[in-house]
């Protein structure tokens, strides 16, 4: 099998054999719309098939699967949301990489942009440990919660527009679900800067009527009901980035203490 059957045995699988699963974006609304719990919407999140071609290519690569990890079982399935039941950070990426989190099950987990992430988020406070590099491995995370805008890895790293929309009841019943405890938002790139904005719509945020262009560091007032929320921009820490030195590891250290600052 090309994939991780739901319940049998791989470390923080939220799902059972008996989990409904989505089989076109109809069904991701009406599933993610009736997920009362975290673990209920997770569990969901981790077996939909709502997307032909991103269902293909995250099984074909768990098949193929790199050199490097001939010998690894791939998780091979959507990537769900991770992290604190009651963060006071949410923080947004992409999509899981192929060979990352499509392989270990866990968002930004066994690639370098997740080392980035989470070097900095545990030199700031907000993870147990500064590297995650399998589910199972004793990473924790602290007030702080991470999810994907697409669930499934896509192929180049580009999902298309029909893909995103299918995957946002998954991602905005997310943050409906978390908003009662998060203050601060932090959209890793311009692809989940554009991609939180109806997310947050939808779970009740009030947005301003122009949207801001995307940058590092740019803060965004996005109200909560009473409570303030700050949405953050920070440029995504993937491999190109880190590499021409776009992204630093001091830079990513600024987001994460500003994050920390505002979530008091």
């Amino acid at each position: 099998m090309s994939f991780v059957p739901p319940g049998s045995g791989w470390p923080g699988d939220p799902a059972t054999a008996g989990t409904p699963v989505a089989h076109d974006p109809a069904d991701v609304r009406r599933l993610a719309g009736t997920s009362s719990t975290l673990a209920e919407l997770t569990a969901r999140q981790s077996v939909c098939r709502a997307c032909p071609r991103l269902v293909d290519w995250r099984e074909e690569v768990a098949t193929v699967r790199r050199r490097a990890f001939a010998d690894e079982t791939y998780w091979g399935r959507p990537v769900p949301g991770w992290g604190d039941e009651r963060p006071s950070l949410l923080i947004v990426g992409l999509a899981p990489a192929a060979h990352g989190g499509n392989r270990t099950g866990r968002i930004f987990t066994g690639d370098r942009s997740g080392d980035w992430l989470f070097a900095s988020l545990h030199r700031c406070g907000w993870a147990a440990q500064e590297t995650s590099t399998h589910a199972g491995d004793g990473q924790a995370l602290r007030g702080a919660r991470v999810l994907a805008a697409v669930r499934c890895a896509p192929p180049a790293n580009k999902p298309t527009p029909q893909e995103r929309a299918a995957c946002l009841p998954w991602m905005a019943r997310e943050v409906a679900l978390v908003a009662p405890t998060v203050r601060v938002v932090v959209a890793l790139g311009g692809f989940a800067w554009q991609a939180v904005w109806p997310a947050l719509r939808e779970a009740g945020y009030a947005l301003p009527r122009s949207r801001p262009a995307f940058g590092h560091g740019v803060e965004v007032a996005v109200p909560h009901g009473d409570r303030p929320v700050t949405l953050l921009g920070c440029y995504h820490p993937s491999q190109q980035n880190t590499f021409t030195g776009r992204v630093t590891a001091p830079m990513l250290d600024e987001i994460f203490t500003r994050a920390r600052s505002l979530a008091v």
